[in-house]
């Protein structure tokens, strides 16, 4: 597998005036900016979808994406991942072999949703409830392991600590220790830029539990499940399809973590003590 260096930016330096609301004085200062930006992505020269995300981590994103749309099994099955500037935006372009690309062919001629949230392709209510994988992974965790993953979880947040605007997925051991983190300002991008580093790096998403900033929407549960993790904790709260879909597939589900508490919303196989 090749992949062509990229440069990106993640943020800008804007000028701003700081207005007194409950503490008077006013200022003005530079602030940093999380960039958004259009990312075509096309697969085998044809254009799938265009997401608005950070255009960093764009090789991760690209394998991440792949996954979850369910063009790829592996990540061994991308050939070459290109990534350019374009006027814009940018266009992030993923070539597969032949069996690999009539799959995404037919999805792109399908597709009538264009969004980072696990739609593309999907034409009715059916394919969206379509049963999920079960979750076979387990790990053995704690209550401790959740509050020291989100006690670490803000030293991870470089672009999030620069300009408070972006989401963070994180990839932790049983244990609450951070591997690895990707962030971006959407969602479900950051996850998927998360999945696609491990596959990379030859992380087995089914040895530790996943760590998101984010609301728990059904997309997140799914790619959770489809990536082989046995576990997802989000900051947020659950929506009803994320809570129902993870329990169907055997994913433990925690949500509204914080410092002090969280809610089990799902735990079929008593992973946390």
């Amino acid at each position: 597998m090749s992949y062509r260096t990229i440069m990106t930016s993640e943020k800008i330096d804007l000028p701003v005036r700081r207005l007194g609301l409950a503490e008077p004085g006013d200022e003005t200062l530079m602030r940093s900016i999380a960039v958004e930006a259009p990312v075509s992505v096309e697969v085998g020269g044809i254009a799938y979808a265009v997401m608005m995300a950070t255009p960093a981590d764009l090789e991760d994103y690209a394998i991440g994406f792949a996954l979850g749309e369910g063009l790829i099994e592996t990540a061994t099955q991308i050939g070459r991942v290109d990534a350019h500037a374009i006027e814009g935006g940018w266009a992030l372009r993923i070539w597969l072999p032949p069996e690999r690309n009539a799959i995404a062919l037919e999805r792109a001629r399908k597709r009538v949703s264009e969004s980072s949230c696990g739609l593309c392709g999907i034409e009715n209510i059916e394919e969206v409830l379509r049963p999920l994988p079960t979750v076979t992974a387990r790990i053995a965790t704690d209550r401790g392991a959740i509050a020291a993953a989100l006690s670490a979880l803000g030293d991870h947040q470089p672009l999030g600590g620069a300009t408070g605007a972006v989401h963070a997925a994180a990839f932790c051991t049983p244990d609450g220790a951070i591997r690895i983190v990707r962030e971006d300002v959407g969602r479900h991008n950051a996850l998927d830029k998360l999945v696609g580093a491990m596959a990379r790096a030859g992380i087995d998403p089914g040895t530790g539990f996943i760590l998101l900033s984010a609301r728990c929407s059904y997309e997140l549960v799914e790619k959770t499940v489809r990536a082989g993790c046995p576990m997802l904790v989000t900051i947020s709260a659950p929506t009803s399809l994320a809570a129902e879909r993870a329990a169907a597939a055997g994913l433990t589900l925690v949500a509204l973590a914080r410092t002090d508490s969280a809610l089990v919303i799902s735990d079929p196989r008593g992973m946390i003590i």
